[in-house]
């Protein structure tokens, strides 16, 4: 008997555990396993979902506010008018009188030229016209001289009974009557060339000076004493001359899509990089109709006066301008987030199932309706939510314009001071 034991233990050594158990009882074990784990897994699912189940709701006020819609563009400040000073004639520069940043009157010298052989041409013609005034008077004495003769030829005709002088010596006297007239108007009309002469050398010699034709300052100087000018068909620009730098103008590149709304009157406001903190006002004065094309990007140029009172902007200065199209004073607004909530609905509201490849459904982003314009759109409808009995409630609007963070209100059940959600949160 002691043998058979033996023999029983060696087998259950060499087979292992799996000859003590039968079958179905390591079977029943494992499933005690997994029903005690899926019950710990529904209830963790259940913890879960009851937590998630809460919906907290997050509000904004209606308020009262001011409301402005803009428009960007770019562009440079210029001189309300610039002057471009020239030389007429060539010669040698003998003085500047001015220079860079210099103000000056109308008339005033700025340039002079040497005028040594202008001068000489004045007085040239001057010499001229005398001579020309000379000759008419001897052509005069000379027309007065023949007139007398003929006078004379002819009296003695008819006391003679006409036998004495002949015809044709009465005919030879007329002829030179007729020539000494000729030379009289021939004289004349040399006087008036002289004349003309004489003005056209005083021009000259007027252009030798350069006088400012406007009030305002000196931008720039191309010339120094002892400059040779070469003026050919166009006048060689010597200074720029603007007007007083206390009134400026910003031309500004408004794109074609925001043209419509940019009018004359409007308001404005820009920067430029000397000044990144300081806002200078300016109004529009004028939208040109002509467009500038830049690679394929259609602008057009507008032009609004600025006040440098100050003497801080220059000309030159590239600027950013933003156009205020819309201004809205003492309006209803909303954030544009409340136009944009949607409660979760109830399908949506169910207790989440967890997901092999994410997160529970309630931890991901809930969906918007739609988005809020910042153009400025006359009027279009709206749906806020507004709390009532702890649910969202729909509140229909009429809404204007944005200006992409806030939207007036134009009509609906919104008053001042009132909440409306804005946004929504599940969980505690």
């Amino acid at each position: 008997m002691s043998e058979n034991k033996n023999d029983k233990k060696d087998i259950t050594s060499l087979l292992g555990d799996s000859v003590k158990k039968p079958v179905y009882k390591r079977l029943s074990t494992w499933l005690i396993l997994a029903v005690l784990a899926g019950g710990a897994y529904g209830g963790w699912t259940w913890y879960q979902d009851s937590k998630s189940s809460k919906v907290s709701y997050v509000t904004a006020k209606a308020e009262k506010g001011n409301l402005s819609v803009e428009v960007s563009a770019n562009g440079t400040i210029q001189p309300v008018r610039t002057v471009s000073i020239g030389s007429e004639l060539s010669g040698i520069v003998r003085n500047v009188a001015v220079d860079v940043n210099d103000h000056v009157k109308a008339g005033d010298v700025l340039i002079e030229l040497d005028d040594t052989k202008l001068k000489a041409s004045v007085e040239r013609a001057k010499a001229n016209l005398e001579l020309s005034k000379a000759a008419l008077a001897e052509a005069k004495a000379t027309l007065k001289e023949a007139q007398a003769k003929l006078a004379r030829l002819n009296e003695v005709r008819r006391l003679s009974g006409g036998k004495s002088p002949s015809k044709t010596e009465i005919d030879s006297q007329v002829a030179i009557v007729a020539r000494a007239e000729a030379s009289v108007q021939s004289a004349e009309a040399k006087i008036i060339d002289s004349e003309e002469a004489l003005k056209s050398a005083q021009s000259d010699l007027s252009k030798t000076q350069i006088k400012s034709p406007i009030d305002g300052i000196v931008l720039t100087r191309k010339v120094e004493n002892g400059y040779a000018v070469a003026a050919s068909l166009q006048a060689v620009e010597l200074l720029t001359i603007a007007t007083d730098m206390k009134d400026l103008e910003l031309q500004v590149n408004v794109d074609e899509a925001d043209v419509g709304v940019v009018k004359p009157g409007q308001r404005a406001y820009f920067t430029v990089s000397a000044y990144p903190d300081k806002k200078f006002p300016a109004d529009i004065t004028k939208v040109a109709f002509g467009s500038t094309k830049t690679d394929n990007v259609v602008t057009y140029v507008t032009y609004l006066s600025v006040k440098n009172s100050d003497l801080m902007l220059r000309p030159g200065m590239t600027a950013t301008a933003n156009i205020q199209t819309v201004a809205i004073k003492d309006g209803l607004l909303v954030p544009n987030t409340a136009l944009r909530f949607k409660p979760v609905t109830k399908t949506e509201n169910k207790a989440p199932t967890m997901s092999m490849f994410g997160p529970p459904m309630h931890n991901r982003k809930q969906k918007t309706a739609g988005t809020v314009s910042s153009s400025s759109v006359t009027s279009k409808p709206a749906t806020v939510y507004v709390i009532k009995n702890g649910e969202p409630t729909e509140l229909p609007l009429t809404i204007g314009v944005s200006d992409g963070k806030v939207t007036q209100v134009l009509e609906g059940d919104l008053k001042p001071g009132q909440e409306i959600i804005i946004d929504q949160r599940r969980g505690a």
